[in-house]
């Protein structure tokens, strides 16, 4: 069968999929929907083929832009697309009228850009177009059958990850060289951006440390709140007991969850989190908001906790109570990787990718 994967532009989830797809029978090519991200990735897995044409670009009319879609539908003539995110890819290739199509959800498509106006109008006309919908977590499954996709079209599964890369087992010297071995770590891989809420995590870090001078906050990522977050805990006096990181490759990625304590996520909507499930498989109790999609992997009490979504104070409170019980840590920790290990097998689940496909090319007669 001849797939085309129409995505925004190449990320690391993009490249998990890919690499997936280059491993089996499929044909497959890759189409970046935005401009900018035209030129082939330099890790493209092999045997995956990297399609020319203009992309979307600002200003042009939409018959423009599905006159070009169908150019390219025309010439590589694929048995079935897979497109995402849901108002981009999915919803241009269901007005060219192409099937079949599986739409792909990366989370905020449909959890927050389809809440209402024309975000909403959008969802519901690609969705109802689609012969399957993919996506990472019930959250989301529920909000696409409230916009008209019918429940057995739906494959829901959490994309998962490495459980031998990400393993309790890895050790690693990041404590050491940033001389926090008798410290109690907060780890943050979060983007530093307005959805993920990173200033919840230092404001509640700061109210922790008033109380316990030996917590130290290791943030991961970059984004456009970075700055703010530097002066905000130079203000509180406390840019000494905080490092940023910045961007950490996947090979270094488990040393650092090594290093920490306890996973923070203050992030306000999320699917499946993969950064939540690195840290858990890593061993890492979680510490989170109490957002839909995270409540279906931390339960507190046995994995973890939960704070009310945007309330520093309550997760201070929390980060005192985890910071004085080192054996509900481990335990927490140990749990946290067993579920992993039943829900989150990245080599497992991404199975399901290519049950998705077999669904949706039976409901339109294709092989």
């Amino acid at each position: 069968m001849r797939v085309l994967y129409f995505t925004h532009s190449y990320s690391p989830h993009d490249h998990r999929f890919l690499t997936v797809l280059s491993q089996g029978v499929h044909e497959v090519a890759y189409l970046p929907y935005a401009a900018e991200a035209l030129s082939p990735p330099p890790d493209l897995p092999p045997g995956i083929l990297s399609i020319s044409w203009p992309g979307i670009k600002h200003g042009w009319t939409l018959a423009h832009n599905i006159r070009e879609f169908r150019r390219v539908l025309k010439n590589f003539k694929p048995d079935l697309v897979h497109a995402g995110p849901i108002q981009k890819s999915a919803l241009l290739t269901a007005l060219a009228g192409f099937h079949p199509l599986v739409s792909m959800s990366w989370g905020s498509d449909i959890l927050l850009k389809a809440k209402s106006g024309i975000g909403r109008a959008q969802a519901g006309y690609a969705l109802q177009r689609s012969d399957v919908f993919l996506c990472d977590c019930l959250a989301v499954k529920e909000k696409a059958m409230g916009l008209g996709m019918p429940e057995e079209n739906i494959v829901v599964f959490p994309w998962g990850v490495d459980l031998d890369h990400f393993s309790p087992e890895r050790g690693g010297q990041v404590q050491e060289n940033l001389g926090w071995q008798d410290n109690f770590v907060l780890l943050s891989t979060r983007s530093m951006e307005p959805l993920y809420a990173v200033d919840v995590t230092v404001e509640a870090f700061i109210q922790a440390a008033a109380d316990i001078p030996a917590i130290r906050l290791l943030l991961l990522g970059d984004g456009s709140q970075r700055e703010k977050l530097e002066t905000r805990l130079q203000e509180a006096g406390l840019a000494d007991r905080a490092h940023f990181a910045g961007r950490i490759s996947l090979e270094e990625l488990p040393d650092y969850y090594h290093a920490a304590d306890v996973y923070c996520s203050s992030s306000t909507s999320d699917g499946s989190s993969v950064s939540l499930l690195e840290a858990m498989a890593c061993g890492l109790p979680a510490l989170v908001s109490n957002i839909p999609a995270n409540l279906e992997w931390v339960t507190p009490g046995e994995n973890g906790w939960i704070f009310p979504t945007g309330d520093p104070r309550k997760m201070a409170e929390v980060i005192l109570s985890a910071a004085s019980d080192q054996e509900i840590l481990r335990r927490h920790g140990i749990n946290g990787r067993r579920v992993c290990e039943q829900r989150a097998d990245w080599t497992k689940n991404s199975r399901m990718l290519l049950d998705a496909y077999a669904l949706a090319a039976g409901r339109t007669g294709e092989v």
